[in-house]
C-alpha cells in the first residue's frame, strides 16, 4: 500500500515497560489484536490489529530512560532530504535514519522546542490500513510554548498549509498536506498552545487521538482497566473528545466524531 503524501501522519507507536500489560490494556479498551509473531530483532515491536487492519503498536523499552508515550511518525518519501530540512529549520536528529528491512527506514527528530516525532520512509510496511474509523488513529496535533516557532518550523520542513481557528478558546492551528486547500476537509493534525494551564515542567510534545464510538463510555471503561481520565469529556465544533493516560503513564486522546 501508499499514498501517504510528505508530511501526513502515517503511524503511531506506544513504548511502554510492560509489552503484556499494554495488550491487555489496549485489547480491553480499543478492541485491539496484536501480532503474536513479533520479531526479536526489532525488539519485540508488536503491531496491533483493528478489524485485521494495522492501526498502531506497542513497543517494549529498551532501557528505564526512555519515557512511557505514544509516538507520531509522518510519512518521509525520502527521510534523508527530510532531515536536512529538519536541521535547516533549527530542529535535531535525535535518532539518525536507519532501515528496517523489509519494512522501510525510520528516523527520530525533535523540533526546536523539544517536541519529539518520527519519520517513516515506507517498504513493504506503508503505515495505518485503517485511520479515521473507532479503534483507528484519527488526528494527532502538537503542544507547543512558542506557537509561531512551531508554525515556521512545521510549516518550511513540510509545507504544511496551516489555518488559523478562530472557533477555539486558545490559539490553535490546524494543518493539511503541502498544496492543498487548507480546512476541515483536508486537515490531519494541528498545533495547539501549552500554556500555563499546562504544568510549567511539561515540556513540548505531540499528543495522538484514535477514534471511538463512544466517548464517555471509553474514558469510563479506562478507569476500570486502571488508567486515568487527565481530561473529562467535553464537545467540540468535531464531536466529543476526551485525553486519557493509559495503566503505565502513556496519554493519548479519544475522539467521538459528530
Amino acid at each position: 500500500m501508499g499514498g501517504f503524501p510528505e508530511g501526513a501522519p502515517c503511524w503511531a507507536d506506544a513504548t511502554l515497560s510492560d509489552l503484556a500489560a499494554g495488550k491487555r490494556f489496549y485489547g480491553a479498551l480499543m478492541g485491539w489484536t496484536f501480532d503474536e509473531d513479533a520479531e526479536e530483532r526489532y525488539g519485540h515491536y508488536t503491531t496491533a490489529f483493528s478489524g485485521g487492519k494495522r492501526v498502531a503498536a506497542l513497543v517494549p523499552k529498551r532501557d528505564g530512560r526512555m519515557p512511557t508515550a505514544w509516538g507520531v511518525y509522518f510519512a518521509a518519501p525520502d527521510v534523508a532530504a527530510l532531515a536536512v530540512r529538519i536541521r535547516a529549520a533549527g530542529g535535531q536528529l535525535v535518532t539518525d535514519p536507519v532501515q528496517v528491512p523489509p519494512y522501510g527506514t525510520m528516523a527520530v527528530a525533535a523540533d526546536p522546542g523539544g517536541a519529539v516525532f518520527g519519520l517513516w520512509q515506507a517498504g513493504e510496511h506503508a503505515g495505518f490500513e485503517k485511520s479515521g474509523e473507532p479503534g483507528a488513529f484519527c488526528w494527532t496535533e502538537v503542544y507547543a510554548r512558542d506557537t509561531a516557532r512551531a508554525d515556521r518550523f512545521y510549516e518550511a520542513v513540510f509545507g504544511f498549509e496551516g489555518r488559523d481557528l478562530d472557533e477555539t478558546d486558545g490559539d490553535y492551528r490546524t494543518w493539511s498536506p503541502a498544496g492543498s486547500a487548507p480546512g476541515p476537509d483536508t486537515a490531519f493534525g494541528g498545533r495547539c498552545l501549552l500554556g500555563d494551564a499546562f504544568p510549567a515542567e511539561m515540556p513540548d510534545h505531540f499528543l495522538v487521538y484514535f477514534a471511538v464510538g463512544d466517548c464517555d463510555a471509553t474514558a469510563a471503561a479506562c478507569r476500570e482497566l486502571g488508567g486515568r481520565v487527565t481530561a473529562e469529556p467535553v464537545d467540540i465544533p468535531y464531536g466529543r473528545m476526551a485525553v486519557l493516560t493509559d495503566d503505565q503513564g502513556a496519554s493519548f486522546a479519544i475522539l467521538q466524531k459528530e
